[in-house]
């Protein structure tokens, strides 16, 4: 099939880039986060991102960064803890804008790296993105089979910059900088 893989960062495309070829995918990166901050942090995960992406020999896109949008949609959210409501606004934010992506260039479906990190539940994003694009999306955990520590091997053998702290100025609140 033809998959779009929404990518958040480096490390995890690598991950989760790497299984979803080993499965026999054609794979197509799409980098959208306009949750990252500050922008040069967003640029940064672009770059490990564009690098992960030419290691695994997959096309990558960069989709707009609209920080301002995104700041509308979950600063209601503010005071949520880390991992809380804001969070499903943000993978839903995401997600959409992938879905709408994978429409526009006729590909089959659309998955997330989001779910490799063991701090985000595989569960409630693959439940979102089926909600978003039905049969369009594929879930996937891809944390299972020590997916996580495959990732972070193979972003340390590519020399992939490795962020600290989710990517949102509230997540970066708790983040050892």
């Amino acid at each position: 099939m033809k998959v779009v893989l929404h990518i958040c960062c480096g490390v995890c495309a690598a991950g989760a880039g790497q299984a979803l070829l080993a499965e026999g995918h054609e794979v197509t990166g799409y980098y959208y986060n306009p949750n990252i901050y500050p922008p040069d942090e967003y640029y940064r995960r672009f770059d490990a991102a564009a690098k992960a992406a030419e290691h695994l020999g997959i096309r990558l896109f960069e989709g707009p960064y609209n920080a301002d949008d995104w700041d509308r949609a979950a600063s209601c959210l503010a005071n949520e803890p880390e991992r809380g409501r804001r969070c499903h606004v943000c993978y839903r934010f995401r997600l959409q804008q992938t879905y709408l992506f994978t429409l526009e260039n006729q590909l089959d479906c659309f998955t997330s790296t989001l779910t490799i990190s063991p701090h985000k539940p595989a569960a409630v994003i693959n439940r979102i993105g089926q909600e978003v694009g039905g049969d369009r999306f594929l879930p996937r955990d891809f944390k299972k089979k020590e997916g996580f520590k495959k990732a972070g091997e193979l972003a340390r053998s590519w020399g992939l910059y490795r962020q600290n702290y989710c990517g949102c100025k509230y997540s970066m609140q708790g983040a050892h900088r």
